[in-house]
């Protein structure tokens, strides 16, 4: 049998507020969670309702601190960088701006896939293809199409 009422008042409040007013899709779902587990529902029942797996809210219900919103925060959303720091996306963003000949290479063209290869041998750090796109993205930077 679930637990029910095991919330405090002000953190019962603060979870409903984040549902209402939250900009974070994930967070106002992981905050109505755990107020649908404060009202005695199972996790069953919860992944029901919401429409998630049964996974994301057994996690949630262990993982989520009801009085620090931002343990409620899933970390993709803030761009998994954590293996590529500052420096690593500066050195990312000069390079993209170099032709590859002029590094030494025999082809014209930078993709994502060869800047995370020559990344990795310049700053031993390696990240996916995608990862890389995603920075690029996020600072406005566009790959040109390759020359076949």
């Amino acid at each position: 049998m679930p637990i029910k009422n095991f919330l405090t008042e002000e953190q019962r409040k603060q979870l409903q507020k984040a549902v209402r007013k939250s900009d974070c899709p994930r967070l106002r779902e992981h905050a109505l969670i755990l107020l649908l587990q404060n009202d005695g529902k199972t996790y069953e029942e919860i992944a029901d309702f919401i429409g998630c797996s049964y996974r994301t809210v057994a996690y949630w219900c262990v993982h989520g601190d009801p009085d620090d919103l931002d343990s409620l925060r899933d970390k993709r959303e803030q761009g998994n960088y954590r293996k590529a720091n500052e420096d690593y996306i500066q050195i990312l963003l000069d390079v993209v701006k170099k032709e590859p000949k002029k590094l030494s290479y025999d082809f014209d063209v930078w993709t994502s896939q060869r800047l995370a290869a020559h990344l990795a041998k310049e700053t031993s750090i390696e990240i996916s293809a995608t990862q890389v796109t995603r920075i690029l993205r996020k600072h406005k930077v566009r790959l040109p199409l390759s020359r076949v």
